[in-house]
């Protein structure tokens, strides 16, 4: 077995939300879709470093984050994902060579504009309510637990 397909990669998202409620999405230039800005964590750099400085590549905009609101697991293709509900403390929003648009939307918005997989983050992220949601997917469709006597949505931090 290659050994490279039993390891996985990690990425930090953070979900920035206004002071009406609203979340910020990005359109990629590579391949057009609308997600919250983020990307995989460099070896030698922390959790935290990792967001504030994918968001501020992708966007412009310092950010601070809130909350961890949750954990995500792309079984395609091996990536697990931290997601971070985040707040605007400096910047401005500026096109970069990932995102060619930004748009503030409500849940609405997203649900219209992101797929499944992705929108699923920001949702999380908008109605936070303390413990963060662990979730699977495809890349494109969230995927049921299969775990026994676990809740769909919500699992201790043990996985049992």
């Amino acid at each position: 077995m290659d050994h490279h397909s039993t390891q996985h990669s990690v990425s930090v998202a953070g979900v920035i939300i206004d002071d009406q409620g609203r979340a910020l999405l990005t359109q990629r230039r590579d391949n057009g879709r609308w997600e919250a800005p983020g990307g995989i964590l460099e070896r030698d750099e922390d959790v935290t470093s990792g967001l504030l400085r994918e968001v501020h590549e992708e966007t412009g905009l310092q950010v601070e984050p809130i909350a961890l609101t949750g954990v995500y697991k792309n079984m395609t293709r091996g990536i697990i994902a931290l997601v971070f509900r985040c707040k605007v403390i400096g910047g401005r929003l500026t096109e970069t060579d990932e995102t060619r648009a930004f748009r503030w939307v409500t849940a609405d918005g997203v649900q219209e504009l992101a797929s499944e997989a992705f929108a699923i983050r920001v949702l999380d992220a908008m109605h936070h309510d303390q413990a963060p949601a662990i979730r699977s997917h495809d890349g494109v469709r969230l995927l049921r637990t299969t775990q026994p006597h676990a809740h769909p949505t919500r699992r201790s931090a043990t996985g049992t």
